[in-house]
């Protein structure tokens, strides 16, 4: 049997540290504090109000490492924080910037990829590539609303903005995690 066999339910990577409610406080602690510092990872995309960060990466994985509940409680922790003054958004910032939609929307992305990797969507890399692609379209459905009232354009104008210059990085991002969350589960399932 492995280490990893949860009575009723898949596993998430979470599951393995001991003890209950102490472990998932700092859990959701760990992952916010964990997508606060992806966030100081920033490059400006010209003529963008949004730029492109480590936090999408760093809130999908979250939501996988974690489960839905953990993982949407640590964005929800995020965002809270941040808009209440820690300043751990792009560039150390805090409050509601143009992009604050797309942190609303790590909410929903975390929560849902944390409930696909708890049905297997993190086990191998083509699952893993649709769960977090999955997890994307949430963010993206999200902030894309949010720029247009905050940046006051339309539709089109805001998919210029805030979706077009970032769907060759969310592209390498998803690879990514398609090669670390099967190769980490593959690793913990050989003890």
């Amino acid at each position: 049997m492995s280490v990893l066999a949860v009575p009723g339910r898949r596993a998430v990577l979470a599951d393995l540290v001991p003890g209950a409610l102490a472990r998932d406080i700092a859990l959701v602690v760990a992952g916010a504090g964990l997508t606060g510092l992806a966030a100081q990872v920033a490059l400006p995309v010209p003529g963008s109000p949004v730029p492109i960060t480590g936090q999408t990466f760093a809130a999908l994985l979250v939501g996988a490492a974690l489960g839905w509940q953990r993982g949407g409680a640590s964005m929800v922790l995020y965002l809270i924080a941040g808009v209440a003054g820690v300043p751990w958004f792009q560039g150390g910032s805090s409050g509601t910037p143009a992009s604050l939609g797309y942190v609303v929307g790590f909410v929903f992305a975390g929560a849902l990829v944390g409930h696909l990797a708890a049905r297997g969507g993190d086990r191998t890399p083509l699952r893993t590539v649709g769960t977090m692609a999955l997890g994307n379209l949430a963010i993206y459905a999200c902030g894309v609303p949010w720029l247009m009232a905050a940046a006051g354009v339309g539709f089109t104008k805001a998919l210029q903005l805030g979706v077009t210059p970032f769907l060759l990085g969310d592209a390498l991002k998803i690879a990514l995690a398609a090669g670390l969350l099967p190769t980490t589960w593959a690793l913990l399932n050989r003890k």
